[in-house]
């Protein structure tokens, strides 16, 4: 029972401190992520999760059937939100029944990821310092060992705030090329077709709004690149 490693739009960024001369990072995962790789993985009707109260806190079991028809089972507590305490609790039991499963746990090995006060709008709030800057994983890679060795962060904007790993800085346009590219052929979509579908000469074409209807929908593609493939109208 072996899980891919996440992809760079799978992953969020969290500002965990802040101080007059900068703000660190913590990446994470939503609960969403977790969902989507256990049905690419194992599909639908080959998982489930339940919830339990033990002892007061509110504990979910994952389970996925193995290739002989058991149901192997992995479990978790979760803590409270500050918002919605139930809904909080649920979701971060799920999350963590789902890094025992092994989906994610590769965030463990991130390095410090700190953002200096010229690339960060931080300001002094009631007595403390802030920022509403949000941030996002634009590049991620890992070694043979499954641990992270490159990261590049940006601003919403595009403009790179940190990077780790000894290769060179790619463009925003690069990140967001090979970044469709690999979800394309993870899929089992060829990128030609893509690009003779919305009639551009390559991905880096695409308009914004097409990019997201591929992410969006990829699933839809998929499907659509097997019928053309069926008929004869592609390969």
């Amino acid at each position: 029972m072996c899980f891919r490693k996440l992809r760079a739009n799978e992953i969020d960024c969290r500002v965990a401190t802040v101080t007059e001369k900068g703000c660190s990072l913590l990446l994470y995962k939503d609960a969403r992520v977790d969902q989507n790789i256990l049905d690419e993985t194992y599909g639908p009707f080959r998982w489930q999760r339940s919830h339990q109260v033990i002892d007061g806190n509110l504990y979910c079991t994952v389970s996925i059937k193995d290739d002989y028809g058991e149901w192997v089972s992995k479990q978790d507590v979760g803590v409270e939100s500050y918002t919605e305490k139930e809904k909080g609790q649920a979701s971060d039991s799920f999350k963590r029944a789902c890094f025992n499963w092994g989906i994610g746990r590769e965030l463990y090995t991130a390095p410090f990821i700190w953002v200096p006060k010229d690339k960060a709008n931080i300001y002094e709030y009631n007595g403390k310092f802030t920022t509403k800057e949000r941030f996002i994983v634009s590049e991620i890679g890992y070694n043979e060992e499954g641990n992270i060795n490159r990261l590049t962060v940006c601003k919403k904007n595009g403009e790179v705030v940190y990077t780790f790993g000894s290769e060179p800085i790619k463009t925003a346009k690069e990140i967001r090329r090979e970044s469709m590219r690999s979800l394309l052929i993870s899929n089992g979509i060829a990128p030609d077709w893509v690009c003779k579908m919305y009639n551009v000469k390559d991905l880096d074409a695409l308009k914004t709004s097409q990019a997201t209807a591929i992410t969006n929908n990829i699933a839809k593609f998929k499907e659509e690149f097997e019928k053309a493939k069926a008929s004869g109208e592609w390969g």
